[in-house]
């Protein structure tokens, strides 16, 4: 465990360092699956994960929605003073995160300090609490996975950053995102994310879709050259998602991000930062995100949370079920873990959740269940026949006339007499239940 790091005003008192207990624990304030050093599949917990706090929702977010203003008062936003108030934030963050022991933390620019409207004033804002945020991590032990910009929330990016057909726009969201690196290098940040909320259309009837898509990967292009120009060396990350804000956003999903990344050359600087509720919206699983990411060896990073199954919008909340998680750790461990991200808890308490140890609940959970879903799967891989149901399924393909069309070998002529020769297939069944009653049975 690391050491608990306070300012001069302890913000969470009465709670002290969360600790691993074990599945006979009654504390709520305890760990009961995830111990960071337990090993699984060669690594340690600690390691296969990466646990970030997200900056944005735990320490920004004030619990506001559609319907109502904020039920979260937080005391750190108590001085008039930018930089003072920003300082008192982070305190806060940096008590919570070493109180849960969390190795990692992401945020956006304007999560660190609030924004106005001039760039070179932001900039200075930004590299005051940057320099904070050295001192706390030093002290603490606790490291950036990554950070990004806010291209979003101004008013100004309405139609988009990147892709907004004001070049002035555009201009002022490379401003931000120059800014958004240099924290990030300074901070030795080990990646760096783009999610494009505004990067899309509401009406095809006023948009050039292949002209912003153009511009967008010159953006792309634009700052990772600058980032590698000022010794970055870390992955670059876009994170999909379908549509909210927008109607129709660029990055639709895991295949519509491979693709564009293919397109526009930019494969070999970036990776994909997956989200389970921006799954959802897209009408997938995250199990299939997952897939489609890996099988491309673009599965970067993961961003954890969960929607509603009856509420169409993004929820973002903590994840608790461990029985959808195990799906999604096969695919994990398959793929041999993460491409240089973590798991990042993009999660907010909900409206009425007002005490300060709901937060803290609400991460002990999401690491539990993460923690339970890993050591489940693995004792999938390990113990079930769950990897030879899958094989035996597509055994006709590793012999005779099966491997000689995978190796390109047959064909059109030959498919036709193969199947001639051989008659009607035989019916094999898919084995569906029985596969979903392995899962429950290591679960």
């Amino acid at each position: 465990m690391g050491n608990v790091i306070t300012g001069e005003k302890e913000f969470f008192k009465g709670i002290g360092q969360i600790q691993f207990e074990g599945l006979e624990s009654d504390n709520p304030l305890a760990f009961r699956w995830y111990d960071e050093n337990r090993v699984v599949a060669g690594k340690t917990l600690k390691d296969h994960f990466k646990f970030a706090c997200s900056y944005w929702h735990s320490f920004n977010g004030t619990g506001a929605d559609p319907f109502g203003g904020a039920s979260h008062i937080f005391p750190w936003d108590e001085k008039t003073d930018v930089i003072e108030r920003a300082k008192d934030k982070m305190d806060a963050a940096f008590e919570f995160i070493t109180k849960m022991n969390l190795p990692y933390y992401c945020f956006h620019d304007v999560d660190l300090v609030d924004y106005g409207n001039d760039v070179v004033e932001n900039e200075r804002r930004l590299a005051a609490i940057v320099e904070y945020a050295k001192e706390k991590q030093a002290e603490s032990g606790v490291k950036l996975l990554w950070a990004t910009a806010n291209l979003f929330s101004h008013r100004r990016y309405m139609n988009g950053a990147s892709t907004n057909p004001d070049f002035h726009v555009l201009a002022h969201g490379a401003a931000q995102v120059k800014a958004a690196l240099d924290a990030t290098i300074a901070l030795k940040g080990e990646n760096y994310v783009f999610w494009g909320g505004r990067e899309g259309y509401m009406s095809l009837l006023n948009t050039n879709m292949k002209r912003e898509q153009e511009h967008l990967a010159g953006f792309l292009h634009a700052a990772k050259d600058y980032a590698r120009a000022n010794g970055f060396t870390g992955n670059f990350f876009i994170e999909p998602k379908p549509c909210e804000p927008t109607k129709h956003q660029y990055d639709y999903d895991a295949a519509t991000v491979l693709g564009f990344l293919q397109k526009y050359d930019l494969l070999g600087d970036f990776k994909i930062n997956l989200e389970v509720n921006h799954a959802t919206l897209a009408g997938h699983t995250m199990q299939h995100e997952m897939q489609v990411a890996a099988d491309a060896g673009l599965l970067g990073s993961l961003d954890a949370n969960r929607g509603d199954y009856q509420n169409g919008w993004d929820t973002d909340q903590f994840p608790n079920n461990a029985g959808e998680l195990t799906e999604c750790m096969l695919v994990f461990l398959e793929a041999g873990g993460l491409k240089g991200g973590g798991v990042n808890f993009d999660a907010k308490i909900r409206r009425n959740s007002t005490d300060r140890a709901d937060l803290f609940y609400a991460h002990i959970g999401g690491m539990d269940t993460f923690a339970h879903a890993l050591i489940a799967a693995d004792a999938i891989l390990q113990k079930s026949d769950y990897k030879k149901v899958r094989e035996d399924r597509y055994a006709s393909f590793d012999s005779g006339k099966g491997k000689a069309y995978e190796e390109g070998k047959l064909t059109l002529q030959d498919l036709r007499d193969y199947a001639v020769e051989n008659g009607e297939p035989a019916t094999i069944s898919g084995k569906q239940e029985y596969m979903e009653n392995v899962i429950n049975r290591y679960v």
